[in-house]
């Protein structure tokens, strides 16, 4: 399977780190995306521009392949279907991305086969969200096409349903929580499954962005049993080949339950790369290819904070404190070859590493302090 022709349907930043782990493995990759400057443009062996939501490029691009496989859920599925049909071997499989795509679909499922999660009421559009006011608060979430915090919405009260989409979605109940834990799990057509440690990460308050993680979680040991098993049994449910990142609430009543999840390499899995025996991407690799599993042993406790484009700047990517970001022992940059930065667009992300939690805190901040993502041309 190594000798295979494999496309990756996406080429932004988990593209490009999809890339670097091919790297090492001669893997022959070739690349779709519709932007002609993605971050996988400069390094793939073989890159094509066009949509990933047409049927006939995304099936095109995949007839003379082996492999496929995905870097975003956003993707035409019935051409994958097509392709699998003919024989291609899709991972994660077509059925999955359906039941992915759609958070509608997605909730169903976990209610079906008994995984937990929020309390949740479907609705077709924003008059029919009236008839729930005493459901509230809970977020709307966009059925189809939310992505990185866009596509969901707060709703306190009866004042806030302008705000509710006016296409089909899902009501959740807002859940008390102390934290959100993420596990990401990878499995291969053997059916072998293997989990990282369990992460905590913490979002930007405004933009439902993770801003940084910290790895291992900080929790008991029954409470991290109870995520990874919610995330093996959630991958097992789904059948998936590769991974799956499985984003959890932790209520204050010590309840474990699933938020959404992501059938791709994740953002709560960057700092894999250097922390871990086995980084996601490889992972992903040996997943899709139905090789062993890597061990996901953690070196020690990490941390990663995502760079963001800094607010009121637009233009050509400017990084400010690199200097002093190198001269910190065990920080690692990861940028992602985007030659334009906006606010909050994800421009990399820094890996942290230390022995002590506190210092590893400690750098944490100060790197989020540090470094910036500027512009010579302001908004």
């Amino acid at each position: 399977m190594l000798s295979s022709r494999i496309g990756i349907l996406g080429g932004g930043q988990l593209g490009l780190m999809l890339l670097q782990a091919a790297v090492d493995w001669n893997l022959d990759i070739h690349v779709l995306d519709p932007d002609a400057e993605a971050p996988c443009r400069k390094i793939a062996p073989h890159f094509t521009q066009g949509s990933l939501q047409d049927f006939d490029t995304v099936y095109n691009f995949g007839k003379d392949l082996d492999v496929i496989t995905i870097e975003i859920e956003k993707v035409n599925v019935e051409a994958l279907e097509a392709l699998e049909k003919e024989g291609k071997k899709v991972y994660p499989q077509p059925s999955v991305i359906r039941q992915i795509q759609d958070k509608r679909i997605q909730k169903q499922f976990y209610a079906e086969k008994q995984l937990p999660t929020a309390e949740f009421i479907l609705t077709e559009n924003r008059e029919d969200v009236s008839n729930y006011i005493s459901f509230l608060p809970a977020f709307h979430k966009l059925g189809k096409d939310g992505y990185d915090g866009r596509g969901v919405q707060r709703l306190t009260s009866a004042d806030d349903l302008d705000k509710a989409f006016d296409k089909p979605g899902l009501l959740e109940k807002a859940v008390p929580f102390e934290k959100e834990l993420a596990v990401i799990v990878a499995r291969n057509a053997k059916g072998e499954m293997e989990t990282f440690p369990t992460v905590e990460m913490v979002f930007h308050p405004e933009h439902n962005l993770v801003e940084y993680l910290f790895a291992p979680a900080e929790i008991s040991e029954e409470v991290n049993a109870k995520a990874q098993e919610i995330a093996r049994k959630t991958a097992e449910s789904f059948q998936i080949v590769g991974l799956l990142a499985v984003e959890l609430f932790l209520t204050p009543e010590g309840e474990v339950l699933i938020n959404e999840v992501a059938p791709r390499p994740h953002n709560s899995g960057h700092h894999t790369i250097r922390a871990n025996a086995t980084s996601q991407y490889e992972q992903h690799w040996r997943a899709i290819l139905n090789l062993p599993l890597g061990s996901t042993h953690a070196y020690g406790p990490s941390a990663m904070v995502n760079l963001l484009g800094e607010d009121g700047y637009e233009g050509p990517a400017v990084y400010e404190g690199m200097e002093k970001l190198l001269a910190t022992p065990e920080v690692f940059p990861f940028l992602y070859w985007k030659a334009l930065t906006k606010p909050f667009r994800k421009m990399g992300h820094i890996t942290i590493m230390d022995a002590d939690i506190a210092s590893l805190k400690a750098k944490a901040d100060f790197v989020k302090n540090n470094i910036k993502v500027i512009s010579h041309k302001t908004k």
